[in-house]
């Protein structure tokens, strides 16, 4: 993908009122076209009806793609449980889920290939973050698996006052070099509160570190990238016609642009029509920023002639097969009701290349959450939702 250097973000003020600020261009960035470029996606899928063994993409996440962690240890959890009701022969029906692992083999061997043995690696981390138990097992997995490297947490305020670049471009932190840059932080406009923060996220990019990801590989997680990619011909650019082309299209569910062309007034017109069908997304990643049903006949009408509207893209819903469960929840009545639920499921990657070559692209483990059917947003740490494990059946 062609490397780009501007950042936009959608920024939220109240739970409606969204205004677009766009970092200007880091003119004169320098960097090198060969230096790697570290992901660790997760791609969320949803089932749709009436054929439920179809799924569609809800997105691509490039930014602190969380619970691989929390996710890999629920297996253990429920063979215990199923073991104490007696159900200790549906165990195998229960697949094993390494996330975890193969998360941290992505950072490992990014870490080998910048081939620097005194070299470290940062996690971007908030200054309080609710989701540390899952970023600390990353630390504990590579610490057991490679002792050698040494892993700091840091915020972007931190690495602002406290690394350097050296005259190799090197990043440097305490008179060492940093092999790997992971962000846990930094996809919010809220974590970039001064020009500290942008200037330590520019201080970083320039840098030799392999970046998780870098700028370039953020904004192709963007809802913009997704919506492009699913407008007619465009994903055969990247991918030779054939079948697997004709697959990878067919989890794509209706993606519509804003902007302020034929197309953009035909996607204002047919969400003002019937909202209910429709999900109207931000460039954001975090949860907690979409906008459904009668929110968005209320939003398009606001800003239908700002350019504003250019910063969303307008998704068609993905309706869910339900499925009967319980969920045990603080405050909820005791025993939980009998609920209608939904699932997500979550697909964790790794790549590691440049321009020229990949190093690695491969799947690592799954996700799964399940939520009330009648909860628009699906975020766990929102507490909208609850970790779960997959049960395979012969069909």
């Amino acid at each position: 993908m062609r490397e780009t250097h501007a950042v936009l973000l959608v920024e939220a003020s109240g739970n409606q009122q969204h205004s677009v600020r766009v970092r200007p261009p880091w003119a004169g960035l320098e960097g090198d076209s060969k230096s790697l470029s570290l992901g660790l996606f997760r791609s969320d899928y949803l089932m749709q009806q009436p054929d439920s063994n179809r799924i569609k993409q809800v997105e691509f996440n490039t930014v602190a793609a969380s619970f691989g962690a929390i996710t890999s240890n629920l297996p253990t959890m429920y063979r215990y449980v199923m073991r104490q009701l007696g159900h200790g022969e549906l165990i195998k029906n229960m697949p094993e889920n390494r996330a975890l692992s193969g998360l941290c083999s992505g950072i490992i061997e990014a870490y080998d290939l910048f081939a620097v043995p005194s070299a470290v690696v940062i996690f971007v981390v908030e200054e309080v973050s609710y989701n540390i138990c899952d970023q600390r097992f990353h630390e504990f997995e590579i610490s057991e698996k490679r002792p050698d490297i040494m892993i700091y947490r840091k915020t972007l305020g931190e690495i602002y006052e406290e690394t350097e670049l050296n005259d190799k471009k090197q990043l440097i932190l305490d008179g060492q070099p940093v092999a790997v840059v992971y962000y846990r932080s930094g996809y919010e406009p809220d974590q970039y509160p001064s020009t500290k923060e942008w200037d330590a996220r520019l201080r970083v990019e320039r840098s030799s570190a392999i970046k998780c990801p870098s700028i370039h590989y953020q904004l192709a997680g963007t809802k913009k990238v997704q919506q492009a990619l699913a407008a007619p011909g465009v994903l055969e650019t990247f991918m030779s016609e054939g079948a697997v082309t004709s697959r990878v299209r067919d989890i794509f569910t209706g993606l519509y642009s804003l902007d302020f062309d034929e197309g953009g007034e035909r996607a204002v017109e047919m969400a003002l029509a019937d909202a209910e069908k429709f999900v109207l997304k931000p460039q954001r990643e975090g949860g907690g920023n979409n906008l459904y049903g009668a929110d968005v006949r209320e939003a398009l009408l606001r800003m239908r002639h700002s350019r504003e509207r250019a910063a969303y893209i307008l998704m068609e819903r993905i309706l869910p097969p339900l499925v009967s469960g319980y969920v045990v929840r603080p405050g909820a009545a005791v025993p939980p009701p009998l609920s209608d639920l939904v699932s997500e499921l979550g697909i964790f990657g790794v790549i590691i290349g440049n321009k020229d070559k990949i190093y690695c692209n491969r799947q690592v483990g799954h996700m799964l959450r399940t939520k009330l059917a009648d909860a628009n947003e699906g975020g766990v740490a929102a507490g909208l939702g609850a970790l779960d494990s997959p049960y395979l059946l012969d069909l």
